[in-house]
């Protein structure tokens, strides 16, 4: 019985601390004077949380592991809700298509890029050149 009181309220802590972090993003957005979603600020918070381990991630493993077992029924609304738009996608179609290989050619080629322009060979020092 103890174990599973200590359990839930490692999920209780996990989802408080995951929803903190969204509801201080959205406020920061609301804030702000050009639009970016909250919940993109609210990631962008917990990973700094994270990665100065300010927040230790066992506090919030729990709730993020729950969450990503559950991802694909938790994107269902949003595909039937897409689906109600069936009519302007269909209509749409070519843009949509043409967009999103555009984009995705843009993203490939800034990663090459600067995958290349951050693991180039870069000189040591103390060491003589070579010619």
């Amino acid at each position: 019985m103890r174990s599973a009181i200590s359990l839930l309220l490692q999920y209780i802590r996990a989802f408080v601390l995951i929803y903190a972090c969204l509801y201080v993003g959205n406020t920061i957005s609301m804030l702000l004077p050009i639009t970016i979603p909250g919940s993109i600020l609210g990631m962008l918070i917990l990973f700094a949380l994270l990665s100065t381990q300010i927040l230790p991630y066992q506090w919030v493993k729990p709730g993020c592991s729950l969450l990503i077992r559950y991802m694909a029924l938790l994107f269902v609304p949003i595909g039937v809700g897409v689906m109600s738009y069936y009519d302007e996608l269909r209509t749409q179609f070519g843009p949509l298509v043409v967009s999103c290989l555009v984009s995705t050619l843009v993203v490939l080629l800034v990663v090459a890029f600067s995958s290349h322009y951050v693991h180039r060979e870069r000189p040591v020092i103390g060491e003589p050149e070579e010619k």
